[in-house]
């Protein structure tokens, strides 16, 4: 069995067990989950964390918001993805120079994953998580609208463990707009992302927008390290 299968294997029996079994929370594994109100809190975005490429987070990459992400990223625990999205839209109108579209909808970007993440994961997880996002939006009467506006090309490799360096090189080329996903030229976006390390991917991502004509008025992450 290879390694991806595997993978798929598991977040299949992840979900599986998700649905029948109660669930404990994700960040401190106590009965009330997938995330128990007090971890809730840890992603509430009160006070944003500025990474040093700009980039803002909902929390730092540590104790319950690191075992929050890496449930829902690893272990399959997709109830997160509504939680995920709530946290983000009560977040996104303090962050610094996003705007809406002149109608005045937000536009949501999410950072793509590699295929083989995507396939282990069932499906783009921060796509999943925008989603969420924008019915959040919704419900506090804002206007708004998701555009999986990017891909990663094949071959593209995990950048977990490397540094900034290499993650620019393995991106470099490897991060190509999805024509049928990209909103209006001009439009302005706010980019989404589970986790910001060195900046590379927003980086590389704000590149490939702007090369068509889609600016990012901001970069918003769950958690940065």
């Amino acid at each position: 069995m290879s390694a991806t299968t595997r993978s798929v294997t598991t977040a299949c029996v992840n979900a599986v067990l998700e649905l029948l079994l109660p669930q404990r929370c994700a960040g401190c594994g106590s009965p009330d989950g997938p995330c128990c109100p007090a971890c809730a809190r840890s992603l509430d975005g009160q006070q944003l964390f500025r990474h040093g490429s700009g980039t803002h987070a909902l929390a730092r990459y540590d104790g319950e918001a690191r075992r929050l992400v890496l449930a829902y990223k690893e272990r399959g625990t997709r109830s997160l993805a509504p939680v995920f999205g709530r946290a983000l839209a009560h977040a996104l109108p303090q962050l610094p120079r996003a705007r809406p579209d002149r109608d005045g909808v937000w536009w949501l970007v999410p950072a793509p994953s590699r295929r083989s993440a995507s396939r282990a994961r069932g499906g783009q997880h921060m796509l999943r998580v925008a989603r969420h996002c924008a019915e959040a939006l919704a419900a506090r009467g804002a206007a708004s609208a998701v555009a999986p506006a990017l891909v990663l090309a094949p071959g593209t490799r995990d950048a977990v463990g490397l540094g900034r360096e290499k993650r620019v090189a393995n991106l470099a080329g490897n991060v190509r707009p999805r024509p049928a996903g990209l909103p209006p030229p001009g439009t302005p976006v706010v980019l989404l992302d589970d986790v910001v390390t060195t900046g590379a991917t927003v980086a590389a991502c704000t590149r490939v927008l702007g090369a068509a004509g889609i600016a990012v008025s901001a970069a918003l992450t769950l958690t940065g390290a």
